[in-house]
């Protein structure tokens, strides 16, 4: 064949390459490997694969620029202390190299574009965080809302997830990739990320082991790597359908954009439980003090853990010390007693409570917890030792009969009282002795989900008994329209009415009886005119006594 025909051959377009090494994946891997095109344009990370570790994606509708970086310590905190109850020594130093750490990144950015030969000279040591503290102490929650705050991709994975690279596992050079997917792509963006490592005392090995240690020493090394500087390739070279991606690309054109990713100014925080950290520095201080008392060691254990905390002591529970060298600051969080508990449910912006009331709303009932209740509540919890998330343990052993039994019946109001956490089934039996026959569950649910927009909407509360419910529903199916039209078509007046009331009165709370259904202005019109009436009078407008389950 000649040169000439040679040049005449026809290049296959994309689609016809891309059809090419679907096949020859197939045919070579199965079904286990897959390779699809992109339009340009594409975000070539919008379709790659998950890390092994758990991730969050961190979102904001305006997230900040990076590289405008303008918040102190003390705003950073003043917003983890919306989330997370106590720790404030946490906070404060989380805060601080945060801040330092992006102000530093804002500076060498302004610094690169004036002279890049001088950012060049430019030495810093990473303000890399460990945090200490027991499950449940909120160690997540810190980093995940920091992170939330700055706008910046954040990555969470545990320690004992990832292996060496080239043993069987996950490669830790993936949790660096994947920050480039969380930042859609924009490697420069990733470069000032945030990789967040649970568990990272479950790497530690003993020093007197011996032979090749796959998940101990062998990730540390790996990490401490990537802790300091290095480049790390965009693309797993060992991800045969990712390179495969890099060729189909670079035929259609040539690369485009870093192929590496720089993890000089990637934070890195990691936690742990360290469980028995305080035995190692209890010896210590007892071989290095004379007189050291048991007493004194149990206030190791509490209060003194972070003061006394030495980095031999980090080598000798397990890590290297070229590891835990880069790791300069040292957090240890407190924990968690009965009174922490309850200020958690009752004033934390992410309470466990806030869940429960929703859980049991999408079944049309309104549940209320009383201060006694989650007090009670607090106090079972620290028992389990676990922190916060002995609460969802003690919750859901307490209210799991609640949700099936209720669900279904008349009963549209849960009160959760300390007699209830106290003596859970002599109130269940209560509870239901009370009330009706089982109802409509749609009739319950869509009644329950007008009541919550009138509240909202208008600040003031209606309870609807059985009978005006039982007569809604008769009105639904005379009319053909839904409860919710109903209820909007019957009381689309009423907030003018009830909040004048609330205005003479302080009343909030409203009685809807049947009488309301069946007439709604002119029992509206009595309620406002009792509203006026003296004390005696006011009997009419209060709607104190309803009848034993109102909707």
């Amino acid at each position: 064949m000649s040169d000439k025909d040679d040049d005449n051959t026809p290049f296959p377009d994309p689609d016809e390459i891309s059809r090419k090494l679907s096949e020859f994946l197939k045919s070579n891997f199965g079904d286990q490997v897959s390779f699809s095109s992109m339009p340009d344009g594409m975000n070539p990370f919008a379709n790659a694969p998950e890390s092994s570790g758990e991730t969050h994606d961190v979102k904001s509708e305006d997230p900040v620029d990076v590289f405008d970086f303008d918040l102190l310590p003390r705003d950073i905190k003043k917003h983890l202390d919306r989330f997370v109850i106590r720790q404030d020594e946490a906070k404060k130093a989380l805060s601080i190299a945060v801040c330092d750490h992006y102000n530093h990144a804002k500076y060498l950015r302004r610094l690169e574009q004036e002279s890049p030969e001088e950012a060049g000279k430019i030495e810093f040591a990473k303000q890399n965080v460990i945090v200490v503290g027991p499950t449940g102490v909120g160690k997540t929650y810190l980093v995940k809302h920091i992170a939330e705050l700055i706008g910046v991709p954040f990555v969470k994975a545990d320690a004992t997830k990832f292996s060496e690279t080239g043993y069987v596992g996950a490669d830790v050079d993936d949790l660096v990739r994947e920050l480039v997917r969380k930042a859609d792509g924009d490697v420069s963006l990733a470069e000032y990320g945030i990789v967040y490592i649970d568990e990272i005392d479950k790497i530690a090995t003993a020093s007197n082991s011996s032979g090749r240690d796959v998940s101990g020493r062998g990730v540390q090394t790996t990490l401490l790597k990537l802790m300091e500087e290095t480049e790390v390739p965009v693309r797993n070279p060992q991800d045969m359908q990712s390179q495969m991606q890099a060729m189909f690309e670079m035929s259609k054109g040539g690369k485009s954009g870093k192929d590496s990713i720089n993890t000089r100014h990637i934070l890195f925080i990691v936690s742990g439980a360290f469980s028995g950290l305080e035995k190692i520095v209890e010896k210590r201080v007892r071989q290095g003090a004379i007189g050291f008392s048991a007493e004194s060691s149990a206030g190791i254990q509490e209060t003194l853990l972070e003061e006394l905390v030495e980095t031999r002591d980090f080598i000798d529970f397990g890590f290297e010390a070229e590891f835990i060298g880069r790791l300069p600051v040292r957090v240890v969080c407190d924990h968690l007693d009965a009174d922490d508990l309850f200020n958690i449910m009752k004033n934390s912006e992410g309470s466990l409570i806030r869940q429960y009331e929703r859980e049991f709303e999408a079944f049309g009932i309104r549940a209320q917890f009383s201060d006694e209740a989650l007090q009670e509540i607090a106090t079972a919890a620290e028992k389990e030792k676990t922190g916060a998330r002995g609460l969802m343990t003690v919750c859901e052993r307490l209210l799991r009969n609640f949700k099936f039994e209720l669900p279904g019946t008349s009963i549209t109001e849960l009160s959760v009282s300390g007699d209830l956490v106290k003596d859970p089934v002599a109130t269940l039996d209560s509870i239901l002795s009370d009330a009706g026959p089982v109802g409509d569950g749609r009739v319950i649910a869509e009644i329950a989900a007008f009541r919550r927009k009138f509240e909202e909407s208008h600040g003031v509360r209606l309870n609807i008994r059985n009978d005006a419910a039982a007569r809604i529903a008769s009105l639904s199916e005379v009319k053909n329209q839904s409860i919710l039209q109903v209820c909007e078509e019957l009381f689309r007046d009423f907030q003018f009415g009830l909040n004048l009331i609330r205005k003479n009165t302080g009343q909030d709370t409203f009685l809807i009886t049947e009488e309301a259904v069946e007439n709604p202005d002119k029992y509206l019109s009595g309620l406002v005119v009792a509203s006026y009436r003296s004390d005696e009078d006011s009997g009419v407008r209060s709607g104190d006594e309803p009848d034993q389950n109102p909707q």
